[in-house]
């Protein structure tokens, strides 16, 4: 076969392939589409009504079933076919069961019994739906529940966590263990009488909590929970739904909601708002979801050989661009908004999603309250058929409204490459980093001082504002930051890396944008070096409160840290202009340094001028900063906002001497 017959023929079987792929995508434009706000099973006085949207189909039967899992129909009822390509069954006032899924009939194939794609409540391993309006499982004064006050996005602290990491260590002083009311549970101490579980969460002094996924997931067996398997939850079964292991009884759906809520209401009494994890870029099993038993093809994107495509890394992405799948990711997480009063949610792999879904869940939330925060990450973990210009990377927040993405290049700035593991970062020494931890520093927006042209995956600057930038050195993913200084700096002391450890978060809390922690960093916990324990067990993962006795040292300087952060507004700033205005890197630095004033009482700062300095080296670093007498406030591992001692300088310039691999604050009051 020559070249050129084989390019020919290549090139039509390519043609034929698009154009079967185009043809499929045409096919999906057509269908009918429902702007309706009652799809799934709504309550009248009581009387439940199902709709389930299936254009396709021919037939839609609803069959009850007495319990969750198990036994035959006790009653099966044809659904009528209603406008924009649904189907609708008005219950009786009475139903014969308690349980219910849908089974249609498509090209006259009898497909899957299913939950529909809105359940809001479900049985045990979320096999049915359940004939339960989650608005009658309210916990005891549910109604008054308030969200506390927040008066700007930049006021933010977030505390990343898991509900069985924070409570399941047989020393946490938890009763309620791996569950929902656990993370509720107040007065509870660990060894040498720290404080754990929430106490820990409040005495730290976050703002929001945030969770990872919660909704229902597929990998944990409901019904085997005495194996105690554990999972991130990166596998999202229902997306509108409690997950039952967190709850006490998986089996009965109004548990599994009412507890959520206890939840949620426990952490608002303390003062603490709740951010969900939500996973709306993929299915768990894509051939066994309600999506494709109910309109197959039509929720997910496909390569141009009709595969799907996979940009999660998980074996699916959904087709959040198609009209009906962008409906039911917008009214879940209104859903969340409304019914569960959940103040933040965290987009897991937000790059899969399109930019127009992404603003129309903000217009969502605006209308229920202005001040719930959305982030998320701003990349994909695989290509995928959407184009980068239409989806919610990194590089299009700044056309989203109050959307923030994840700081990467900060992350990987200070604590060295998330993947290359040995490889370290400013913190560690290493040079070269110093433009990437600044990027960071300055929220990701624009300011005149910085290169961009040597920050580590930014060109230029990605935020409109600095609310948009999550500042960060460590998350679920890879290693924690102690696991990941221990590998990237074989030899060192365990003060000297305890000395990169605070240096590395310090350096995230006097930043810009909106600081991130993952809960138990502040007592330098570990995972054993493991960079991946999304399915380990809970000795892996699980906040051993017998280390934050040991480092409580370290836990008391994070918790100044944060209050120090929270106590002044020119760490803060609301606004692009403002940072450019108020903050000002310092010129002939050393090398693995850096230095910045934050002047003129930044954001209506008590303090005149704040000196920030920064030392990556492993040996003592002579830095100059503007004549003057300054109050040190932040050295090393000490704070004192009434100072540690002063220092004074005539002429142009002050010099002073960093210690290796630390930080040093000073204030003019």
């Amino acid at each position: 076969m020559t070249f050129r017959f084989l390019f020919a023929f290549l090139l039509a079987v390519g043609t034929l392939t698009t154009c079967r792929t185009a043809r499929l995508a045409d096919t999906y434009d057509t269908l009918p589409t429902y702007e309706g706000p009652d799809l799934g099973l709504t309550f009248t006085k009581g009387q439940a009504r199902l709709r389930v949207w299936a254009p396709t189909a021919e037939k839609l039967q609803l069959k009850l079933y007495a319990e969750g899992t198990g036994g035959a129909p006790v009653a099966e009822y044809p659904m009528q076919k209603s406008t924009g390509g649904t189907w609708v069954y008005t219950l009786p006032s009475q139903p014969a069961g308690r349980f219910y899924v849908v089974q249609a009939t498509i090209k006259g194939r009898q497909m899957t019994e299913v939950p529909d794609p809105y359940v809001h409540a479900v049985g045990l391993n979320g096999q049915r739906g359940a004939l339960l309006d989650p608005a009658a499982v309210n916990p005891t004064d549910w109604a008054d529940d308030l969200q506390p006050r927040l008066k700007q996005p930049t006021d933010i602290v977030i505390g990343e966590m898991h509900v069985r990491d924070l409570t399941m260590h047989p020393q946490s002083g938890v009763q309620h263990k791996g569950k929902f009311l656990g993370v509720a549970e107040s007065g509870t101490h660990g060894p040498s009488g720290v404080k754990t579980g929430l106490g820990h969460l409040t005495e730290l002094g976050i703002t929001h909590v945030h969770l990872l996924p919660t909704n229902d997931f597929a990998s944990v067996d409901e019904s085997q929970l005495r194996q105690n398997r554990y999972n991130w939850g990166y596998d999202p079964l229902h997306y509108s739904v409690p997950e039952g292991s967190y709850a006490t009884d998986p089996a009965d759906p109004a548990t599994r909601i009412r507890e959520m809520k206890q939840m949620v209401q426990g952490l608002h009494q303390n003062g603490l708002r709740l951010v969900l994890d939500v996973v709306y870029n993929h299915t768990a099993d894509a051939g066994r979801s309600s999506f494709e038993q109910l309109v197959p093809g039509y929720y997910y994107r496909h390569n141009p050989d009709g595969s799907l495509s996979n940009a999660s890394a998980c074996g699916n992405e959904v087709a959040s661009e198609r009209p009906m799948v962008r409906k039911l990711i917008v009214e879940s997480v209104a859903y969340w908004a409304r019914e569960y009063h959940v103040d933040g949610f965290r987009f897991d792999l937000m790059g899969i999603l399109d930019l127009r879904t992404m603003r129309a869940v903000r217009v969502a939330l605006d209308q229920i309250d202005h001040s719930i925060f959305v982030y998320g990450e701003g990349w994909a973990a695989g290509a995928s058929p959407l184009p980068e210009a239409e989806r919610a990377v990194k590089a299009n927040i700044g056309k989203l409204d109050r959307i923030a993405a994840f700081g990467d290049e900060l992350r990987d700035g200070v604590k060295g490459h998330f993947a290359r593991q040995t490889e370290p970062g400013f913190a560690s020494a290493q040079p070269g980093l110093e433009e990437s931890v600044k990027f960071g520093i300055v929220a990701a927006t624009q300011h005149p001082q910085l290169d961009y042209t040597k920050v580590n995956y930014s060109k230029g600057p990605w935020a409109a504002t600095p609310l948009q930038a999550i500042n960060y050195v460590a998350c679920h993913d890879d290693r924690v930051l102690w696991d990941k200084l221990r590998v990237a700096n074989p030899g060192a002391s365990e003060d000297e890396l305890i000395r990169m450890d605070l240096l590395s978060n310090t350096i995230v809390f006097t930043s810009q944008g909106v600081p991130f922690l993952t809960i138990g960093d502040d007592f330098l916990r570990t995972k054993g070096g493991s960079h991946n324990s999304y399915n380990q067990p809970d000795s892996v993962n699980q906040l051993d409160w017998a280390r934050k006795a040991r480092y409580l040292r370290i836990n008391q300087f994070y918790r100044q840290l944060v209050a120090l952060r929270r106590a002044h507004p020119a760490f803060r700033l609301p606004s692009q202009e403002l940072i450019q205005q108020h903050l000002e890197f310092l010129p002939n630095l050393p090398t693995t340094t850096i230095g910045y004033r934050l002047k003129d009482h930044a954001g209506g700062d008590s303090w005149n001028n704040i000196v920030v300095l920064l030392n990556g080296n492993r040996q003592p670093a002579r830095m100059s900063v503007p004549a003057g007498r300054y109050s040190v406030v932040l050295a090393g591992d000490q704070i004192n906002p009434q100072g540690i001692r002063q220092v004074e300088g005539v002429g142009e310039t002050l010099t002073v001497e960093v210690p290796a691999s630390s930080a040093l604050i000073l204030a003019q009051p």
